[in-house]
């Protein structure tokens, strides 16, 4: 077993064992906060060509294209990661909205559509959740 996988197994362990001991001491107080939608976006950090994206490039669609869509806040992170056998730097973004936002889905699927036509990108993963969100 490599180290990698020893130490994650050790976690799932030790986790298991605080969630069954958490358990079996009562019920645990809820968590604050409210359910709010998650989605992760993730887009190519390269050009068709091979150029890369810059941050730079990244942060003007972001005040062109995702801010005015979502003006109360957004993490975004640079990334590496591989799509279909290749290896590229990336970027995530995180947008978390309340439930309610009924705008949020075609805005999303907007700024896809607009990263894929402006950086000439094949896809941009689109990863959703819900969390409970505290601010």
């Amino acid at each position: 077993m490599t180290t990698r996988r020893a130490t994650v197994a050790w976690l799932v362990g030790a986790l298991m064992l605080g969630l069954t001991s958490a358990s079996a001491a009562g019920t645990a107080a809820p968590s604050p906060g409210e359910q709010y939608k998650r989605t992760e976006l993730y887009f190519g950090g390269n050009l068709q060509n091979g150029t890369p994206i810059t941050p730079a490039q990244f942060e003007s669609f972001l005040d062109a294209e995702v801010t005015p869509a979502f003006p109360d806040g957004l993490t975004w992170i640079q990334a590496h990661g591989q799509w279909k056998g290749g290896k590229e730097d990336s970027y995530v973004l995180i947008l978390l909205y309340p439930l309610s936002d009924r705008a949020a889905n075609r805005e999303i699927e907007e700024i896809r559509r607009d990263y894929k036509s402006q950086f000439g990108q094949q896809s941009v993963l689109r990863a959703d959740s819900t969390d409970k969100v505290s601010f």
